[in-house]
């Protein structure tokens, strides 16, 4: 298989980007990138057809810059992954818990770890990504110096586990985007049965209450919003961008009357993606079970 059908990913091998690109997809050649706009640059010069993003995480939030990344990049996503996230405590060979005062990670993984770091009282040091962290410790031979990086990394750069699963939230999870040119990811057509993601990106004209009546375009016409984020333009306090993910496809009727609405009270609106939404999101809308009743006697 050429390069040019490559899944470019920021990291290093051993990275949990890498772990998600081999379950995503299986089989087709990687290329780590050293920073996001390189994975997405790697797309545009016909280095890679995918490019793979982390979005954002339960524990730490949004990626940092990604959004406005995602916003400029001319690509189309097409696909989505959400990936449990699980930090090893990683040192070199004969290395101990106790003897460890430098512990390095990818800022993102840092926020995820905080726990572990106070208790123990670590100098944190941020590396350019979580397996690059483990690489950098097998290089320095240091019991002083650790990584939080994935279970995959000791084996491949040849570390001890210290302490297993020691993200502050064990059911911290991280979710992916798949990105490729415009041209080569139309918009999927609606199939009935099928739960869909539309990821919309919208500027509000200068009007009163613009916000408010945007938002009311999807609750007037019954369509959810799973996400918002807005953001500055070009360094501005006034000028923002609103970006959304809808649970639906744009074909959906409710979402049709929706996106009327929403045209009239925006100064620009830009579809990014439509994509079936992954399994995960079932979980999480799942409803809780409530408890039985308790046995005790209600005293009447």
């Amino acid at each position: 298989m050429s390069s040019a059908s490559a899944v470019a990913y920021q990291g290093e091998p051993g990275s949990n980007s890498a772990a998600v690109s081999a379950v995503m997809f299986p089989g087709v050649p990687t290329l780590p990138c050293a920073t996001f706009e390189d994975v997405l640059q790697a797309v545009h010069e016909g280095e890679a057809r995918v490019a793979l993003i982390p979005i954002e995480n339960s524990s730490a939030g949004r990626v940092a810059d990604v959004h406005q990344l995602l916003a400029s990049s001319g690509l189309r996503m097409f696909a989505e992954y959400f990936h449990p996230i699980h930090f090893d405590l990683l040192g070199p060979p004969g290395a101990r818990v106790e003897d460890v005062k430098v512990v390095r990670s990818h800022v993102q993984a840092l926020g995820q770890c905080r726990r572990i770091t106070r208790e123990h009282g670590w100098t944190a040091r941020v590396a350019e990504d979580t397996a690059g962290a483990a690489r950098e410790v097998a290089e320095l031979g240091d019991p002083a110096h650790a990584a939080f990086a994935p279970p995959a990394a000791a084996e491949l750069y040849g570390l001890q586990v210290l302490a297993p699963q020691v993200e502050d939230e064990h059911h911290n999870t991280t979710r992916f985007l798949a990105l490729a040119r415009a041209d080569e990811t139309p918009r999927p057509e609606r199939a009935e049965g099928v739960p869909y993601v539309t990821s919309l990106l919208f500027r509000t004209r200068n009007i009163p209450a613009a916000l408010y009546k945007a938002l009311g375009a999807f609750a007037s016409n019954g369509v959810n919003l799973t996400k918002i984020e807005s953001y500055q333009l070009g360094g501005s306090f006034y000028a923002s961008q609103f970006y959304v993910d809808v649970a639906g496809h744009p074909e959906d009727p409710g979402f049709v009357r929706a996106l009327e609405e929403l045209t009239f009270f925006s100064a620009e609106l830009r579809e990014l993606g439509v994509y079936p939404a992954h399994t995960f999101r079932e979980e999480l809308h799942r409803p809780v079970e409530e408890e039985p009743p308790s046995s005790r006697p209600s005293g009447d």
